[in-house]
């Protein structure tokens, strides 16, 4: 084994190669390999390892409610509109590059957080950025930063990721302040085409009722709604059921009603969900 040449890889931080140099040699079975095969072998090993490096950095800063959430286990169920073919199209995360978003509205427990963490994970998987937020947290973030004079920074954070999750919409409403920051992010990201997902459980055009600012919500809603794929879920929660729940379910029941197709039906992609959001966020 050529000693120098593991140094010089260690040097060069290509610990990858070094290794699979390293087992090569002690392997009998590769004796018979050509040069091509070997070398082919060894890069290999160093591009699987950047690879893997660098999607498990893009989910640590991604900060994921549901981290482990994939497209691929996403089940699929007539009775809440859910359909293979609407999955698969979004899948190839080509609204990414075209900058659009995608909004998922449904009542609680059926399957909004584990969607929006499964597109945003298979999304820096395909190498996109990704940052995940609760907007309840989110507000009190942008006013920590008001307060410790890092607003600017902060702002400039939520304009960077390829793909913005904002969770939780209109849990909270936006005071006057967060209406005109909330207008910031979005604008800024509209004209980057860079692209916004938003989960709620109020429908679409209820949104308006969380800005106190009305000009700010009609400027949010023009550049958010205009620009997105619906998602629109229905059904039971898909959490496990206590006893006597019977009343929980009557109080969803509201909600659910109210949660209807778009009218348009340009951008509405409805139905879309699965084994997802055992432990999605609750009110509050």
């Amino acid at each position: 084994m050529n000693h120098q040449s593991c140094e010089q890889l260690t040097q060069m931080n290509l610990s990858a190669m070094r290794r699979e140099y390293q087992r090569q040699e002690e392997l009998p079975a590769t004796i018979d390999l050509g040069f091509d095969e070997r070398f082919s072998m060894i890069v290999q090993a160093q591009f699987d390892k950047r690879r893997d490096n660098r999607i498990r950095r893009a989910l640590k800063e991604a900060v994921l409610r549901e981290p482990s959430a994939t497209l691929s286990e996403l089940e699929f169920s007539e009775k809440r509109n859910l359909s293979k073919h609407q999955i698969a199209q979004l899948s190839s995360m080509s609204w990414i590059k075209e900058g659009k978003g995608i909004l998922i509205t449904g009542a609680t427990g059926t399957g909004k957080t584990f969607i929006l963490c499964a597109f945003a994970h298979d999304a820096c998987v395909m190498g996109y950025t990704a940052r995940y937020y609760r907007m309840t947290r989110l507000i009190e973030y942008m006013a920590a930063a008001r307060d410790t004079g890092e607003y600017d920074k902060k702002l400039a954070e939520l304009g960077k990721p390829d793909i913005l999750v904002l969770d939780d919409f209109g849990m909270k409403q936006c005071d006057h302040l967060f209406s005109l920051d909330l207008l910031e992010v979005v604008e800024e990201r509209y004209h980057k085409r860079k692209s916004v997902l938003i989960g709620a459980q109020m429908p679409v055009r209820l949104w308006p009722e969380f800005f106190k600012n009305k000009t700010a919500a009609d400027g949010f809603m023009d550049r958010i709604v205009n620009n997105a794929y619906r998602i629109e879920l229905k059904g039971p929660s898909r959490r496990p059921k206590m006893p006597d729940d019977e009343m929980w379910e009557s109080c969803r029941t509201d909600v659910t009603e109210t949660n209807e197709p778009s009218a348009d039906g340009q951008n509405d992609i409805s139905g879309i969900t699965g084994k997802e959001e055992q432990d999605e966020a609750q009110p509050g």
